[in-house]
């Protein structure tokens, strides 16, 4: 332990152990790419490595990595002791990797004082097949004619030999469509709506399977379902089917490899058979599942059953387009099960099980039935005022499931190809004289299994419960994309929402690899004059170009990159940026941006529509203006210097022009009404000179004055609200903002019992009841964007952009509000960084831990000199805020 006393500041560093006192001190949470951990399939032939110094090592000044090909038992790459302090997206330096290649590599470490560190445990990870040329496999379906609006499952299979001893077996499948595989009657993995959505069109993603454990010597047998999904079923509000394709198809290849080093390969092809007449009569994302237990077939994917009237599978041998690459981030899996918390009967005979909070994913079933008879399952987010089952706000998904018995009995059963978004699940058709108990009803949490990072606190309990809510709309709507809405007949990725919540979402979750794979089908769907599509991946056809939506192709990579320090994210994104850029500037007329419209600042309370009370040529021009300068600022982190110095001339133009027409010498609005969102906007954006920002922000004040404290933002402006007023010495109205408990305002909709995020300020109300219901999700994380500065300045942890991915960062909580304390950790690329506060007495304590290989400037709530501290865990005793910060 070091003690310092610095004037006015009790200062306690806890250090752990000095590397060169530590017995085999080493490099631990050795990752290849985006965050992975000795991945299975993996997606990159030219990789790159992070690693994390053990605590108590200040930081690095060289590095040696070693990569191993595990089969051939060779080094295929040796960085040498390279100097420099980079432990983060280290790149690959040898020969591209191959498909199937297996290897192993580890880092060792030369500290400060020039004390090398022990090799790390190796990490070991796996290739997937990188190309097409890679399968041997046909695309195969059932040949059965059949209505597509059926969304019929079909059920394949196929038994094979294997003569002697295995050393491993890998699985690799895809599909267009959704897809479950068995060997030996069990399933492979525990992934769920595999492959996922991407642009279908261009790219399929494909997962690879460790199956040597499920096969055996002698016979076996594989078999396979097939879902509409995405892919083929039905899809959005306007009812589309067939988007994609007519009907699912499976792509599978598996890969025996004996001791002697022969391989078998198996693969989907003309010698399976397919069957549309299984259980699962029928399988849509948006109107549930029907499971008819009467047509089980016991045993179809085991060895020895007779499928003689099954039928021959269709087979498409093309596999040259869409390209097949491997899933390159975590597929969608089960991660949490809740209780039935409450039962009731509003009606004879339907029973509401009360799961406690908002949720998605599946019900799983645990209870008795009759034979022939039907049970039906109904989802709600809310309930009505007499208890029965809110479901107008689904509008035209009928989110329903339905299960026939077979024989009286106890069942367990949960559906398959659909998700539903849901609090309540409502039972009907139950056995005469039931008595429901809580175990008849759980809900399976899904959701892309991101690993979680962050976490929020504070002494108040509705904020907390604010960040709950956070919390969960994003895991309900991060389902393969970042989804508006889990619930109804929509469940798009709406670039708008994405854009507004990504600095939150990189808080709570490893989303690094997320945002990499969706901003891939962004640059396969965008269009030929550089528009981006309002939903990605793009089902809506030639309809794009709305401010602020489009813009999403800026903002997340660069938020991304802030935040992990990752170019890789700026460079594949950097031409979809220019094209975007270009098609802004082709509607730009005497310095403002004309005749470009869209969807406003979206779902504005008190507005005269949906778009808001800001007008276009404001969002277009100002949002214009940011994404050039994001463009300018990534072509700089790129070494681009050229692009850079010209983007940013563009920018400063773009500025110049923006505040001469639409602000006065006095810090006003002209030319646009005034609007909370315009002024905030301009101010977060720093399109305005800094003279006239004090000004604009007292404007600003003025107008929420107006609104009697209340904020009167939709999707764009609400998340910097409370950053622009903070920023320009407002924090006091920004923390009177946050805090309100009347509508609008984030505590409102938490008064009303909401444990997710809602679509509108005022989706529902105990007063005046449900609002609109064309729109009406009570799962929407758009409005969740106030989490960013919760962490960034109630707690503290704010990146700097000028050493991105917490290479530096800053620790400058603010007090305020009714706050006694808040605290807040991140797992960054270096390790653990946290900032807390808390009153003791009249003093405030304030913790701050800095990872080993970063340093972190702390900026003191008592207005003391920053200090900047290196790798440790510190304590600070500081002066206690003005009584009018209590």
């Amino acid at each position: 332990m070091k003690l310092r006393v610095l004037t006015g500041i009790l200062l306690v560093q806890l250090t752990g152990c000095h590397i060169a006192f530590c017995e085999a001190a080493m490099p631990e949470h050795l990752v290849v790419g985006e965050g992975f951990v000795e991945p299975l399939g993996f997606h990159d032939a030219m990789p790159t490595f992070s690693w994390k110094l053990p605590v108590g090592t200040e930081r690095q000044t060289s590095y040696q990595i070693e990569v191993r090909d595990t089969l051939a038992e060779k080094t295929v790459w040796d960085s040498g002791w390279v100097e420099s302090d980079q432990s983060v997206f280290v790149p690959y330096g040898g020969s591209p990797l191959l498909s199937r290649q297996q290897l192993s590599w580890r880092i060792r470490f030369r500290d400060q004082d020039g004390n090398d560190s022990d090799w790390s445990a190796a990490a070991e990870f796996e290739m997937g097949l990188l190309t097409s040329k890679d399968w041997n496999a046909q695309w195969i379906r059932s040949a059965s004619e059949v209505d597509s609006d059926e969304e019929k499952v079909a059920y394949l299979r196929r038994e094979f030999p294997v003569a002697t001893t295995i050393a491993r077996a890998r699985l690799y499948a895809t599909a267009r469509g959704l897809y479950e595989v068995y060997l030996n009657g069990e399933k492979v993995g525990n992934d769920a709506f595999t492959p996922g959505w991407t642009s279908y069109g261009n790219r399929i993603d494909t997962q690879t399977y460790d199956v040597t454990a499920q096969l055996k010597q002698g016979e076996n047998a594989l078999g396979a379902m097939l879902g509409y999904g995405w892919y083929a079923g039905r899809i959005g509000w306007q009812k589309q089917r067939n988007i994609y394709g007519e009907v699912p198809e499976l792509l599978l290849q598996l890969e025996i490899t004996f001791e002697d080093g022969r391989v078998q390969t198996i693969a989907s092809d003309d010698a399976w058979q397919a069957t549309l007449g299984g259980p699962i009569v029928a399988s849509s994302i948006y109107d549930g599942e029907t499971f008819d237990a009467r047509q089980s077939m016991p045993g179809w994917n085991e060895i020895g059953f007779d499928d003689s009237d099954w039928s021959n599978v269709a087979t498409v041998a093309k596999l040259e387009t869409p390209r097949l690459t491997p899933k390159p981030f975590a597929p969608v899996r089960m991660t949490e099960t809740l209780s039935t918390q409450t039962i009731t009967e509003p009606e004879p005979g339907r029973f509401v099980f009360d799961l406690g909070q908002n949720m998605v994913g599946w019900p799983e079933l645990n209870l008795p039935v009759e034979k022939n008879e039907t049970v039906t399952i109904r989802f709600a987010e809310m309930l009505n005022q007499d208890g029965t089952m809110y479901t107008d706000n689904y509008r035209s998904a009928k989110s329903i499931d339905f299960y026939t018995a077979a024989e009286s009995g106890r069942i367990t059963w949960k559906p398959t190809f659909t998700f539903h978004g849901f609090r309540y699940v409502e039972l009907s058709g139950l056995p005469q004289g039931s008595t429901p108990t809580a175990d008849w009803v759980k809900g399976l949490v899904l959701h892309s299994d991101l690993k979680r990072t962050g976490s929020f606190e504070s002494s108040h309990e509705k904020l907390n419960q604010l960040q709950r809510n956070i919390d969960w709309g994003q895991r309900g709507n991060f389902l393969d994309i970042p989804t508006d809405c889990p619930q109804r007949d929509e469940r798009c990725g709406w670039t708008g929402d994405a854009q507004a919540f990504c600095p939150t979402a990189m808080f709570n979750y490893d989303c690094h690899a997320f945002w990499k794979s969706w901003l891939r089908s962004m640059r396969d769907d965008q269009f030929s004059d550089g528009r981006i599509p309002h939903v990605i991946p793009d089902i809506l056809k030639n309809r794009g170009g709305s401010p602020g939506w489009v813009d999403a192709a800026t903002i997340i990579p660069w938020q991304v990159y802030l935040r992990t320090s990752d170019k890789e994210i700026l460079l594949e994104n950097y031409d979809m940026m220019e094209r975007l850029v270009g098609w802004y500037r082709e509607h730009v007329k005497g310095g403002v941006v004309e005749k470009v419209e869209g969807f406003g600042d979206w779902l504005q309370p008190y507005a005269s529509d949906n778009k808001g009370d800001t007008p276009h040529v404001v969002l277009a021009t100002l949002f214009y203006a940011n994404s050039v300068q994001i463009l300018a600022d990534s072509a700089r982190a790129l070494g681009k210097s050229s692009d850079g110095d010209k983007y940013g001339q563009e920018a400063a133009a773009a500025k110049q022009a923006f505040a001469n027409h639409f602000f006065d010498s006095n810090g006003k609005l002209q030319n646009a009404p005034e609007t909370q969102t315009a002024y905030i906007l301009a101010i977060a954006f720093d399109l305005i000179p800094a003279e006239l920002q004090t000004q604009a922000a007292n404007h600003l004040v003025r107008l929420i004055g107006e609104a009697d404290g209340h904020l009167r933002t939709g999707f764009l402006g609400t998340p910097f609200i409370t950053q622009v007023l903070d920023q320009s010495g407002h924090s006091d109205v920004a923390f009177s903002v946050l805090f309100k408990e009347t509508y609008p305002s984030w505590f409102y909709s938490i008064n009303q019992g909401a444990t997710t995020m809602w679509e509108r300020w005022n989706s529902y109300s105990h007063t005046d009841g449900f609002g609109d219901v064309g729109m009406n999700s009570f799962n929407h994380y758009a409005y969740g964007a106030v989490g960013q500065w919760m962490y960034e300045r109630i707690a503290g942890l704010s990146p700097d952009p000028a050493h991105p991915g917490y290479k530096h960062f800053f620790v400058r909580p603010i007090l305020g509000g009714p706050l006694t304390s808040a605290s807040a950790e991140l797992e960054t690329g270096y390790g653990k960084a946290a900032s807390g506060w808390q009153h003791v007495g009249d003093k405030v304590e304030l913790t701050v831990t800095v990872p080993p290989n970063t340093t972190a400037t702390v900026v003191f709530p008592d207005d003391r000199p920053a200090e900047t501290l290196s790798a440790g865990q510190y304590r600070f005793e500081c002066k206690g805020p003005s009584e009018s910060l209590r």
